[in-house]
């Protein structure tokens, strides 16, 4: 055996993980169909989480995250209208124009391709914006159409057209909106039915939080600033952070194994997956992910069943389905929809050179 591997042995067994080993299966025994493995879950309250490896990973280095992009000052996002192409070196500056609901203009002045994923939010402009779709932009692009949806009902003022991470707000990343939000950009792609979802998780927080806090929430317009809500943080916090330190312990201890991602259940219901292409890629979104998760867990609150892991490895095993959807960027990326019996699937293939590997793969329970 690997003695990296035999060195890890105890601690896999204390989390109580079943040790998975990458590489092809003897004649007569079976293998995945999805190349995914799910281990042992993480539980806490009603979330729960199993930890998945896969059978190989790929070199996601040279790809950039929003976060990185908005952090750096990389990548822009305005309104659309805002902004427009210099000839030297590609770089941007603001014009006059006229912002639109569901466009914003996005710029990756970065010598890197841009990862974006569906469901993260970008706060400011004239309202907050959640992502679509999957999408990968090129290094150094000219200003690019984002389809995006508003999560901010209400507002259409700003003291700039900017976009980014919000400090005042305690942000450190985009935030990632919840799974029951993101389901109704993705699938749905409908800009009503995302409100609607917004302000039922807004009446489902306010619930549950002390009267002055509640007040605060159903007034507050920003999806993003109700999270960042205390006493609504405090709750989601409760749940999120426990499943974030044990798995990012674990992702170390499994980087060897190709830890990739995680089926969810809440309330013993698998209801999504994120998976990567590398644990690179994993820990960057983690974060922001299992917050995500938790803000679901938080607002549905039903009599708990336990999740089962036989339950969650066939949701993984089954991506084919009874129709597909591809829009295709030759040689950037290929964006692929796929709808099945109870579920919708999304995967995102990058095409660079040296790549032809997906990136990113989400799966929803309908």
């Amino acid at each position: 055996m690997n003695p990296k591997l035999f060195a890890l042995l105890p601690a896999l067994a204390l989390a109580g993980i079943a040790l998975f080993m990458p590489s092809t299966a003897p004649a007569g025994e079976a293998t995945l169909p999805s190349g995914y493995k799910v281990l042992e879950p993480i539980r806490h309250g009603n979330l729960t989480v199993f930890p998945v490896v896969a059978a190989r990973s790929h070199d996601t280095q040279e790809f950039l995250t929003l976060d990185e992009g908005l952090r750096s000052g990389d990548v822009i996002v305005t309104e659309s209208g805002s902004v427009q192409p210099l000839m030297r070196r590609r770089r941007t500056r603001p014009s006059q124009g006229g912002a639109q609901v569901n466009q914003l203009v996005l710029v990756n002045n970065s010598k890197r391709p841009l990862i974006l994923l569906a469901g993260e939010i970008v706060t400011g402009g004239k309202q907050d914006r959640v992502i679509g779709k999957d999408r990968i932009i090129p290094a150094e692009s000219d200003p690019i159409d984002l389809g995006v949806f508003c999560v901010e009902p209400g507002r259409w003022t700003g003291s700039s057209d900017r976009f980014g991470i919000d400090g005042s707000a305690g942000l450190v990343q985009a935030p990632m909106a919840a799974p029951n939000v993101r389901a109704k950009a993705m699938a749905d792609k409908d800009q009503s039915k995302v409100w609607a979802e917004v302000g039922r998780t807004k009446e489902a927080m306010s619930a549950m939080v002390p009267a002055p806090a509640a007040g605060a929430v159903m007034g507050t317009s920003s999806y993003a600033r109700v999270m960042q809500n205390e006493e609504v943080k405090l709750q989601v916090d409760s749940v999120a952070e426990p499943i974030q330190r044990n798995y990012q312990s674990l992702i170390q201890q499994l980087r060897d194994q190709n830890a990739v991602g995680v089926v969810v259940a809440v309330n013993g219901q698998i209801v999504w997956a994120d998976i990567f292409a590398s644990t690179n890629l994993l820990e960057k979104y983690w974060p922001k992910l299992v917050r995500s998760y938790a803000a679901e867990a938080v607002v549905t609150r039903t009599k708990d069943r336990a999740a089962d892991i036989k339950l969650a490895q066939e949701f993984l095993n089954h991506l084919d389905g009874r129709h597909e959807t591809v829009d295709s960027e030759p040689g950037l990326y290929r964006h692929t929809e796929i709808a099945g019996d109870g579920f919708r699937a999304f995967e995102l293939t990058s095409l660079l050179p040296k790549t032809g590997f997906d990136l990113h793969v989400a799966k929803m329970a309908e």
